[in-house]
């Protein structure tokens, strides 16, 4: 992310809880018993990897990057939340050809978050 505390904040207010864990160059929200969301710095993870990286994470900000696919009993409230809170909207919650509902929208890095039921 380009602004760990801006995400943490957008996080926490989306997801509706606080961060098990927010420390330089790393947040953490518990999203289930096995699955954890992390949010990276993009100067943390090109200083983690150095070299390995093929491209600066900073030269994709705004262009997806990741999606995260949640899903979530209300899909329709999380999206909304989202929106309220300054994500773009991609997609509204509908009908999808695999048979999940779901909707769609960028948060302020450009990676697109998916609500579903």
């Amino acid at each position: 992310v380009a602004d760990q505390n801006k995400s943490m904040e957008f996080y926490s207010s989306l997801l509706q809880q606080t961060p098990i864990l927010h420390v330089p160059g790393m947040t953490q929200f518990q999203m289930s018993e096995k699955h954890v969301l992390g949010l990276m710095p993009e100067a943390g993870i090109k200083w983690l990897l150095g070299d390995a990286l093929k491209k600066d994470p900073s030269s994709g900000s705004g262009i997806p990057r990741a999606e995260l696919y949640i899903s979530v009993q209300n899909p329709e409230s999380y999206h909304d939340r989202a929106l309220q809170l300054g994500a773009e909207l991609l997609s509204p919650v509908q009908e999808r050809n695999w048979g999940d509902r779901a909707g769609y929208v960028l948060d302020a890095d450009g990676h697109v978050i998916a609500f579903s039921s």
